[in-house]
């Protein structure tokens, strides 16, 4: 699909008006299809000529791709359908009396009163009608709602062009068999793009069935074998029939006065379309070929331009998409050792937080261990002190004092006076207020006979439990 600015040009190029903001009128008239903008400019020239019988047409030359020799087929390198209408000539009616412009005066006042009233109510409801056309379109309701930049007649149109050229291919080898040009099944202007996409020239060929020399020269010359070959080994080939709509059109652009009719043509840098060489008539193969040979060689310093251009700009945008690719990988990559950087960091950072959270945690559990382990020897103190004021001050010997022996775990031994009268738990309190092992649960114990003063026994008095005058006692650990 081609866009406004293309349509504009081969609009154009086909009618040959000058005028861009006639053109776009008449395009914009016809919501931008190409097929009915030229169906309505054909029919309105045929109409003309036929009412003035006074239109002339003249075509400019616009590029001359090489040598210019005359031949019977009048080659030229010229743009396309580039026309101008000569108005037609007439004898002028005599101008009235001074008498009748003074009677149809006030006539001709109240006229030009009711136009210009009649002009602005039109004006009114025109720009009534743009503003309710526009905001249908804006909700989706108006005419050009259904187009997203191209229109659905637009689609239509081509595929109506699309379907002369199929038809026109399937009558063609229906006469004369499948050893033809390569006749494209698009449009013309589908057809030009796949030849500057090719960098090939257009070869067109306008038939007309009703001419006595089209079956000859469509056997003995289009579907010779050495023809066909050289055409479709260097043309786009394009064909159509004049009783079809787009073949007609193109008969009338290319002004085809005699038939058979072909002509090639090319895509010019300026948008138009530039016309190298037409040939009317019958010719045979050899001729075909001379004439065809001779605008390949003109056009080939065209076309290798054309070609070395279009690469230069692939290997430029190639380039710049490479570069565009390395800088991204850089930059991706970049960003890579940064974002890893960053992740390093921040990962360092959470190991010294960590440190320093179990350094803190460590020097809190020592911190309350120590306390604990102060609270615990001062609790141990107090008991200790508890323990050994309960027992008062040592007796003097006599008889009703035992002499009580402890040896502990670690070889120390202590010997203290209790009265007999005093229990067991008295040595008990005793042996905890030294405080020599920090130790918790033990037991005393005698070794002949071996008896262990254990819980059940702490309430005896030293007299009952038999210890009394002496007794020989050592700690044993549970």
């Amino acid at each position: 699909m081609v866009d406004v600015a293309d349509k504009l040009a081969y609009f154009q190029a086909i009618t040959g008006l000058e005028d861009p903001d006639l053109c776009t009128e008449i395009l914009q008239a016809h919501g931008w299809d190409l097929e009915l903008a030229i169906s309505y400019f054909a029919s309105t020239n045929t109409n003309n000529d036929a009412d003035n019988n006074a239109v002339s047409t003249t075509t400019a030359a616009t590029t001359d791709v090489g040598s210019s020799a005359a031949e019977s087929s009048s080659s030229a390198s010229r743009d396309l359908y580039d026309r101008s209408d000569s108005g037609a000539g007439g004898v002028a009616a005599a101008a009235p009396g001074l008498a009748w412009k003074l009677i149809t005066l006030p006539f001709s006042v109240i006229s030009g009163s009711l136009g210009l009233v009649s002009g602005a109510v039109g004006l009114g409801l025109w720009v009534a009608g743009g503003i309710l056309s526009y905001s249908l379109g804006m909700i989706g309701l108006g005419p050009s709602a259904g187009r997203n930049g191209e229109s659905s007649t637009q689609l239509v149109s081509v595929s109506a062009a699309a379907r002369e050229a199929m038809d026109f291919l399937s009558m063609f080898e229906r006469e004369y068999g499948s050893r033809r040009p390569n006749f494209v099944t698009e449009g013309f202007m589908d057809a030009l793009q796949w030849s500057r996409n090719a960098y090939r020239l257009l070869f067109v060929y306008l038939h007309s069935p009703d001419h006595p020399d089209t079956p000859l020269f469509c056997e003995r010359t289009l579907c010779s074998e050495v023809f066909t070959e050289f055409v479709n080994e260097n043309f786009v080939a394009w064909g159509g029939s004049i009783r079809a709509s787009e073949g007609f059109k193109m008969s009338n652009s290319l002004k085809a006065s005699k038939y058979p009719f072909c002509a090639v043509v090319m895509p010019a840098t300026n948008q138009r379309i530039a016309l190298l060489q037409q040939v009317e008539g019958p010719k045979t193969p050899e001729e075909m070929l001379m004439i065809l040979q001779r605008v390949l060689e003109e056009s080939a310093p065209v076309l290798v331009a054309a070609r070395l251009e279009s690469e230069e700009r692939r290997n430029n945008m190639r380039l710049r998409e490479e570069q565009d690719a390395a800088y991204r990988a850089a930059l991706e990559a970049d960003q890579a050792r940064e974002r890893q950087r960053k992740e390093e960091q921040e990962r360092l950072e959470r190991e010294a937080a960590e440190a320093e959270r179990k350094r803190k945690e460590e020097e809190e559990a020592q911190e309350r261990a120590a306390l604990e382990a102060a609270e615990r020897e001062a609790a141990l103190a107090r008991v200790r002190e508890e323990k050994s004021l309960s027992l008062g001050a040592e007796p003097e010997k006599g008889p009703d004092v035992t002499q009580v022996l402890v040896r502990f775990p670690n070889g120390e031994r202590k010997e203290r006076r209790f009265h007999s009268t005093a229990t067991i738990q008295s040595i008990y309190d005793y042996v905890d207020s030294l405080g020599l092992l920090d130790v918790e649960t033990y037991s005393l114990v005698s070794n002949f006979p071996r008896v262990v003063y254990g819980s059940e026994k702490l309430g005896l008095s030293l007299k009952e439990a038999g210890m009394h005058p002496q007794a020989s006692l050592f700690m044993e650990l549970n």
